[in-house]
């Protein structure tokens, strides 16, 4: 699988016209915490919210990183609260 994934995000990133090295461990350890934490459908949309967030920040690989730990972090709490509509409070 690694191979077609790498492969992917290659013909992904030339096509969106995106020069940026991903680092799909922290993406995909985020989709699985929110697929299990909240439902899967979030895995998804968690992950594009993270984009958008992340070039909100002035993007890079930093700004991924930091954007992909607070969303995981959330999905951990959400999980941990029962899927309470605040589980940050």
């Amino acid at each position: 699988m690694g191979l077609v994934l790498d492969e992917w995000i290659t013909a992904a990133k030339i096509e969106l016209g995106i020069d940026l090295d991903v680092d799909t461990g922290v993406l995909l350890d985020l989709a699985r915490d929110a697929a299990h934490g909240v439902a899967r459908p979030a895995a998804p949309l968690t992950t594009f919210l993270v984009g958008y967030a992340a070039a909100g920040a002035g993007g890079g690989p930093d700004a991924v990183r930091e954007a992909a730990g607070r969303a995981a972090a959330l999905a951990l709490r959400w999980a941990e609260a029962g899927g309470e509509t605040d589980p940050a409070g």
